[in-house]
C-alpha cells in the first residue's frame, strides 16, 4: 500500500466512532483528509468493504495483553478481505467520568470487553463496581457524557475524554503497562510488494494424525520462520478447527510460492490472508 498513490477522496472505514482506538489507528496510518466511514461492529467494516462502500478498512486483530480478537480472525476467513498493512499502537486505558466525579462516586463502568479485560486488575480492586460491556471505548465515553451522572464511568482513551467532554479520573489503568494493540488494514484485493516480509494464511486440515505436523514441517524445511499459529473452531462442525498461521516470507519469492502450494495440497481449505510489511 503506497499512501502517496491514494486519492484523498478515498473512503476509508474503521471500527467504532471518532476517538475510538481504531479511529486513532486509521489516522496514524493514513493521516487526515480522507473520507471517513465508521461502523459500530467488526463485521460492519467487512460488509462495507464487500459492498464497495470503502476501499480500505481498519480493525484491531490482536492485543499484547488479551491476545487475538477471534471475531476479526473469523471474518478474515469469511469475507473476501486481505491484510495489506499492520500497525502496532500503544494503548493506555483511562477511567473517564463527568466533571466533578471522583473515584468514590463510581458505581457502574462501561467499555468494550477488551477495554475491561485490559484493565482487569484495577477494576477488580473496586469489586462493588458493576461492569457493562458496551459497543466500544469511545461509544462508552459518549454514553457516560450523555448520562450526566457521577455514578457512571467509562474505560477509554484521553482523546475520547477530550472529544466527549469528560475528565480523566485515573490514567493508565491497564494491567500491562506495555499494552499494545495490533491493527490491520484490509482491502478487497491481495497486494504483492517487494517490501512485504510477513505472510498470513488460514487453512483447514484433514482430520487425521500428522496433518498439522506436515504443514509445520513444510514451513520449517523452507526456512519460513513461523511467528504465530492459532486454531479457531469451525462453525457447525464440532471439534474441527481452522489454523491461522503467520510466518516470514514474500509471495514474489519462488521458494515461498512453492511452499504455500505444498501446504495447500495438504489442506482441505486454504486462503492467503495477506502479504505485507511487518510493523510490530
Amino acid at each position: 500500500m503506497n499512501l502517496d498513490l491514494i486519492d484523498k477522496n478515498t473512503n476509508i472505514g474503521y471500527y467504532g466512532v471518532p476517538a475510538s482506538y481504531s479511529h486513532e489507528a486509521m489516522l496514524n496510518i493514513f493521516g487526515e483528509g480522507y473520507n471517513e466511514v465508521n461502523s459500530e461492529s467488526f463485521e460492519g467494516v467487512f460488509k462495507l468493504l464487500e459492498e464497495g462502500k470503502i476501499k480500505y478498512g481498519v480493525v484491531p486483530i490482536e492485543n499484547s495483553s488479551t491476545g487475538s480478537i477471534s471475531e476479526v480472525m473469523d471474518l478474515l476467513n469469511k469475507y473476501k478481505a486481505f491484510i495489506i498493512k499492520e500497525k502496532c499502537m500503544r494503548i493506555n486505558q483511562c477511567l473517564l467520568g463527568i466533571e466533578g466525579a471522583t473515584i468514590e462516586d463510581i458505581e457502574e463502568v462501561y467499555s468494550h470487553p477488551q477495554g475491561l479485560q485490559q484493565s482487569k486488575e484495577f477494576l477488580q480492586a473496586h469489586s462493588h463496581w458493576k461492569l457493562y460491556n458496551y459497543y466500544n471505548t469511545a461509544k462508552s465515553a459518549q454514553y457516560v457524557k450523555e448520562s450526566a451522572t457521577k455514578t457512571k464511568a467509562a474505560v477509554g482513551s484521553k482523546k475520547a475524554a477530550q472529544l466527549y467532554g469528560l475528565k480523566v479520573i485515573k490514567a493508565n489503568i491497564n494491567t500491562n503497562q506495555e499494552n499494545y494493540t495490533r491493527f490491520i488494514v484490509i482491502s478487497s484485493s491481495l497486494e504483492e510488494s517487494d517490501k512485504a516480509d510477513k505472510l498470513s494464511i488460514v487453512l483447514k486440515l484433514p482430520h487425521k494424525v500428522g496433518s498439522l505436523h506436515n504443514v509445520v514441517k513444510i514451513i520449517s524445511e523452507n526456512n519460513l520462520s513461523m511467528m504465530k499459529i492459532e486454531s479457531r473452531p469451525i462453525a457447525n462442525t464440532p471439534w474441527e478447527y481452522s489454523f491461522y498461521i503467520d510466518c516470514e516470507g514474500n509471495l514474489k519469492d519462488e521458494k515461498v510460492r512453492k511452499a504455500l502450494e505444498n501446504i495447500k495440497d495438504n489442506s482441505i481449505a486454504f486462503k492467503i490472508l495477506g502479504n505485507y510489511k511487518m510493523d510490530c
